[in-house]
């Protein structure tokens, strides 16, 4: 037998068939045969910006924790504070739970992911992970809940497919096929599309206004195919990449790592050490003395593009990087020694050899037009 012949097969999500039907460029990633691109980065990176752009992101993971102890479950598991999350009425009578960031923490602070969690009900909360960290995840919530007898931890992975849906159009877009208002921005709400019961996100990963859909698989290939009988264009994952590293969103294996806590990544905003989570005293410690090195964001002067691995003279390495289809330049995100990592700073990035020039600037890179 050969070795491609021992390899398991690719997963496919619902939505694969309209993937190969319209002709997308089809990729191994995360375990899962994905969209890579349609008709090119570009087009489909500004049809975000400009309109509308739909995501096959059913590669997710779902959690779900419920149960009386769920609150005091994820206090320990996430970095920000749970309790936060709100629950309550909307307008029109309608509950809506809150939706917020996170990073999962390794006792020595190293992050482990970077997660959305969204409350479903009083006791019930539902955490997307990233895919390629999907089964780690699920096992370190599952080890820590042993600890709180009345949590429940489901998987729910196999439960959901996931559409996000983005632009300036995009939620007028998915309120035409909505029974009733959409949730706003950073809350969710299970709505109707279409006669679908679908729980809606405000978030996303683009920067752009927008919802993040999560339906059950059997209902994903009709909305897709009613979103983009609107306008909604299809977009992969490349101009996924392109979307959110020029809003400076991180991508886990890239920006964050095991090796690597929240405040060398600049994301001390969503952690909340008096909650006493996993590696909160390791992350306290990095923020009272100072992270020897922080996450910079850049843009090339001298023309090229870096890519991860590419070395920082002087101390550093890049770890994102693109053509920025909105900026038309070089843009990235590097670690770099702290003093080094304030906007203005000048950089030297090796890129195969050849020198290229870059200065440091403040984040986000692009900012859509006031």
């Amino acid at each position: 037998m050969s070795s491609s012949e021992k390899r398991p097969p690719r997963a496919r999500t619902p939505l694969f068939e309209r993937h190969r039907d319209a002709g997308a460029k089809l990729v191994e990633f995360a375990g899962f045969e994905m969209p890579v691109e349609y008709e090119g980065v570009t087009a489909e990176h500004l049809a975000v910006r400009e309109a509308c752009g739909i995501f096959d992101v059913s590669h997710m993971g779902e959690i779900e924790t419920s149960g009386a102890g769920a609150l005091a479950l994820l206090q320990r598991v996430l970095s920000n504070d749970v309790s936060a999350i709100a629950f309550g009425v909307e307008g029109g009578g309608a509950f809506a739970g809150g939706a917020q960031y996170s990073v999962l923490c390794r006792e020595d602070g190293g992050v482990l992911d970077d997660v959305f969690t969204y409350r479903l009900d009083e006791h019930r909360y539902l955490t997307v992970t990233n895919a390629a960290n999907h089964a780690r995840d699920l096992e370190w919530f599952r080890s820590h809940a042993e600890g709180f007898a009345d949590a429940q931890i489901t998987d729910r992975i196999a439960d959901y497919a996931m559409l996000a849906v983005q632009g300036p159009l995009a939620r007028g877009f998915v309120q035409a096929l909505s029974d009733s208002p959409l949730p706003a921005r950073m809350t969710a709400a299970f709505r109707r599309l279409s006669g679908a019961e679908v729980l809606v996100c405000g978030t996303g990963y683009t920067g752009e206004d927008g919802v993040e859909l999560l339906c059950r698989p059997e209902d994903a290939p009709t909305l897709w195919d009613q979103l983009v009988a609107r306008g909604a264009k299809p977009a992969g994952l490349a101009a996924r990449d392109t979307l959110r590293l020029e809003v400076c969103f991180h991508l886990y294996g890239n920006d964050l790592m095991v090796e690597r806590g929240p405040i060398e990544a600049g994301l001390g905003w969503c952690c909340r050490e008096h909650t006493g989570f996993i590696g909160a005293e390791a992350v306290r410690a990095v923020r009272e003395t100072g992270p020897r090195e922080r996450l910079a964001a850049f843009e090339i002067v001298t023309g090229g593009i870096a890519r991860p691995g590419n070395e920082v003279l002087g101390g550093g390495v890049v770890t994102s990087g693109t053509m920025s289809p909105s900026l038309r330049t070089g843009i990235g995100l590097a670690y770099v020694p702290a003093e080094r990592a304030e906007p203005g700073s000048e950089l030297q990035i090796d890129v195969r050899g050849k020198i290229r020039s870059a200065v440091v600037k403040q984040k986000p890179l692009y900012r859509k037009a006031q």
